[in-house]
């Protein structure tokens, strides 16, 4: 290309605004691209977009420039190689385009829906066409993936900077990208193998580099895109989907690891800045009955890029890194949005973290940390715990004395106590625990329900109902008269095997059979009655609320009238010697004063 396509080295061409049409610009660029003119009104048009203030025109200058370079890159004008002439010109199609680049990753964050949509879309289709252009240029024969820009886009994603319209003087809003987020998460990132794969090897890259200090809602920002991820490939048939089409044609199979020097260069050159590190440090042990199961049988860390891709070992070993690197960061930020982050984190750890790592037990101390911070976190990091410990033995003795701990005299009063049952049933689902460790929990739970509301009490006696059921040695503690003068049940004793509650009873239950609420009186007797009941479902009390009672009562049908007194007296509490004396009052305690009306 000649050197004319360059602007002046040492002039700034200005440009009237006004009078500029930006369709012109365009046609002038397009038969620019044609007939090897002068790229000039490319700069003119990025002076333009970033002088512009109006969302439409900001949308016709981008949608502008997008089409021009599409044209440049099909027409092969980025290809390295050339005389000096070219290199110079293509030196400065590199510096517009990254400027332009900069301009749509900045738009993410704009105040105007449509341009946020549009700016996402734009970027990914620049990420496609420099990926094939890539491709053709390149003079391996491997399909390639144009990493550098697509940095950008993950940069853009989690460190949200300004848009350029805002001056620099908007603040970052987490809801401004939610919509940005979702249309990423649900157009790409849980469809494209390619993009997920490589969003999460950058990702951690990032998490790495820049300082949550520095970028507050960074990690807020990447777990709102890992936790919708509901679509993580678990058989190699399942990786199938690429956004940049070259790479839909299969790797070549691994060589083995004592093979020419050749293919050891390859595997370590997938990406120039060394960011590979993610392949040997979690290399899974062989085995060769899952050998089918990891799609290319190769030792990951000597894949390359493209082999990579269709490796399932390869895509744990990147969603593993990015975990292990997010998840301590979560202690480092302030309270309140340490416990909001690592609530968000451990409600999908059981289900969508832990099988898809290379080795759940690498998160065991983090999980095991969060136990400490009580309430809703602590609870849900059992969870995680009692996942590892059923699917993944992990060994921990101390878990059911963790457990035991959460029965304080706060938990039937806390908003979160449905999830509590909910989760505690499971724990104690196993028909092999020693029944001295439920009895605990029945007796502590029977003693708790004493200063319970309602709602809490309907739940605690289903609950002891279905572990009576399952544990028959536990029967003792419901007609055990030897503990009526005296309880020999341990309330402090934090450790669930040395409470003496299976010597006890559950008198506290028995006791709910007078209570005022019609519901918790009724649902008190089923201990005296034959255990006949298969069991309750427990998803059928854990909504009640004093709203719900009072609503069940208004609704309930009466049967029979109660006897009512038509009219009303003025003297309530007649005392026997009021006649004795000469008003009549004489005879009144201060309780009947009380009563008197009129």
């Amino acid at each position: 290309m000649p050197v004319r396509s360059l602007p002046p080295p040492t002039k700034r061409r200005k440009i009237a605004v006004g009078s500029t049409s930006v369709k012109s610009l365009e046609a002038q660029l397009t038969s620019a691209v044609t007939e090897n003119g002068s790229l000039n009104p490319l700069a003119d048009l990025l002076m333009l977009a970033y002088g512009s203030s109006d969302a439409r025109e900001m949308s016709k200058v981008v949608y502008s420039i997008y089409r021009v370079f599409v044209l440049i890159i099909s027409r092969g004008m980025l290809v390295y190689g050339g005389d000096d002439a070219a290199k110079l010109v293509r030196k400065w199609i590199w510096e517009k385009l990254d400027s332009y680049v900069e301009l749509l990753v900045g738009l993410l964050q704009d105040e105007e829906p449509a341009l946020r949509k549009s700016s996402l879309e734009i970027l990914f289709s620049l990420l496609k066409h420099l990926s094939t252009s890539l491709t053709k240029s390149s003079s391996t024969a491997q399909p390639q993936f144009h990493l550098a820009h697509f940095k950008h886009i993950v940069h853009g994603l989690l460190l949200c900077p300004p848009s350029p319209r805002s001056n620099g003087s908007s603040k970052h809003n987490s809801k401004t990208m939610l919509d940005v987020r979702e249309n990423f998460v649900e157009v790409w990132f849980s469809v494209y193998d390619d993009i997920r794969w490589c969003f999460l090897r950058e990702a951690t890259t990032v998490l790495s580099k820049y300082s949550s200090t520095e970028y507050p809602h960074l990690l807020d920002n990447l777990l709102s895109i890992m936790e919708k991820l509901s679509t993580f490939p678990t058989d190699p048939s399942e990786l199938n989907s690429w956004w940049v089409e070259e790479l839909g044609v299969k790797p070549p199979k691994h060589k083995s690891a004592r093979g020419d020097a050749e293919e050891d260069d390859a595997a370590e050159s997938v990406d120039e800045n060394d960011e590979d590190d993610w392949r040997k440090f979690f290399d899974e042990d062989s085995n060769p009955k899952d050998a089918k199961k990891h799609g290319v049988k190769a030792r990951a860390y000597t894949l390359t890029f493209h082999q990579s891709l269709y490796s399932l070992q390869a895509h744990r070993a990147v969603f593993t890194r990015t975990w292990l690197n997010f998840l301590p960061h979560l202690s480092s930020i302030s309270t309140s949005s340490n416990r909001a982050l690592t609530t968000r984190a451990l409600n999908i750890m059981h289900r969508g973290v832990l099988p898809h790592l290379t080795r759940p037990v690498h998160v065991m101390d983090w999980i095991s940390a969060c136990v400490d911070l009580g309430e809703t976190v602590g609870l849900l990091s059992l969870n995680a715990l009692f996942t590892l410990m059923r699917d993944y033995n992990l060994d921990y003795p101390s878990f059911f004395t963790r457990l035991y701990a959460f029965l304080h005299r706060d938990v039937l009063h806390l908003k979160h106590r449905a999830r509590f049952f909910r989760l505690t049933e499971l724990f104690l689902s196993s028909t092999h625990l020693p029944a001295t460790l439920l009895a605990s929990f029945v007796k502590r739970l029977s003693r708790l329900s004493l200063n319970a509301p309602p709602a809490a009490i309907i739940m605690v006696v289903p609950f002891t109902y279905n572990i009576l059921k399952r544990h028959p040695a536990l029967m003792v503690m419901i007609h055990n008269n030897s503990s009526i003068d005296t309880d020999s049940f341990i309330a402090d004793e934090p450790n669930p095997n040395s409470t003496n509650a299976l010597d006890s009873s559950l008198w506290e239950l028995h006791s709910h059979i007078h209570h005022y609420d019609s519901a918790v009186s009724t649902m008190a007797r089923i201990f005296a009655e034959a255990f006949t009941k298969p069991g309750y479902s427990m998803e059928d009390f854990l909504d009640h609320t004093y709203g719900t009672l009072i609503e069940t009562e208004v609704r309930r049908k009466i049967k029979k009238e109660p006897a009512l007194a038509m009219e009303l007296r003025k003297d309530l509490f007649p005392m026997a010697d009021a006649a004795n004396t000469d008003d009549g009052s004489a005879g009144r305690d201060a309780v009947s004063e009380l009563w008197v009306f009129g």
